[in-house]
């Protein structure tokens, strides 16, 4: 009885890191102030809604960039992600780039293979395909990814730099960094940015990338609610 017990107390430990690829905050919510040239210019939040079996991860990213108190760069992207027993099973989004693209994303596994449509059209992908999403860590694991953005599939390379701390209000976090790259896609209008990214415990603390229309300032993202 005592073993069956053991086994109980076991099994139920266990649960949380195998039902979830990702960490989930105490409160289900973690927010990032979007900074340029010492200003903050956006916000990203991303929300872990509970539904019934499944998770979902909504987030909305919003850039906004005035020169002399006239409007000089905006970018918007909401998606929310569905995962069932740590699976990516669906994706609902919207990305409003600053010019006139706009892209709705759909996506969903079906009969075996991940059906999304996005700015090449309808694409049938491994099933298996990670969104993404840089709070998943586990993306740094992948050959290809399934781009949110515009809804299609980048191959990605990533390295591995030495750990670096990272202040955050009081606290001195040593983090994991690590370089992530992305390929290009024909109709994409300039390349993918390469990405900076640092983590601590799982947890994606900071992240910063040149916007290659403005090359000369660095996009810095980094987390605003840390306690």
């Amino acid at each position: 009885m005592r073993y069956f017990k053991l086994f109980i107390i076991v099994t139920f430990l266990l649960i949380p890191l195998t039902a979830n690829t990702f960490p989930i905050p105490d409160d289900s919510e973690v927010s990032f102030d979007v900074i340029r040239k010492n200003k903050v210019i956006g916000n990203l939040t991303s929300k872990f809604i509970n539904e019934g079996e499944n998770i979902i991860l909504h987030s909305v990213l919003k850039i906004n960039v005035k020169i002399l108190f006239i409007p000089a760069y905006k970018f918007f992207q909401e998606t929310k992600e569905t995962w069932h027993d740590g699976n990516f099973i669906s994706i609902d989004g919207f990305t409003d780039f600053e010019d006139d693209r706009e892209y709705k994303i759909e996506g969903k596994d079906e009969d075996g293979v991940f059906k999304a449509t996005g700015m090449d059209g309808l694409l049938e992908l491994d099933e298996n395909i990670l969104p993404l999403n840089y709070w998943n860590k586990d993306i740094l694991e992948e050959e290809e990814l399934f781009d949110t953005q515009k809804g299609i599939v980048r191959k990605v390379s990533v390295k591995k730099l030495k750990d670096e701390e990272i202040k955050i209000k009081d606290s001195n976090l040593l983090a994991e960094k690590y370089i992530f790259n992305a390929t290009k896609n024909p109709k994409d209008k300039g390349p993918f940015p390469q990405y900076t990214l640092w983590y601590y415990n799982k947890e994606l603390i900071k992240m910063e990338f040149k916007n290659p229309n403005d090359k000369k300032n660095i996009i810095t993202i980094i987390r605003k609610d840390w306690e």
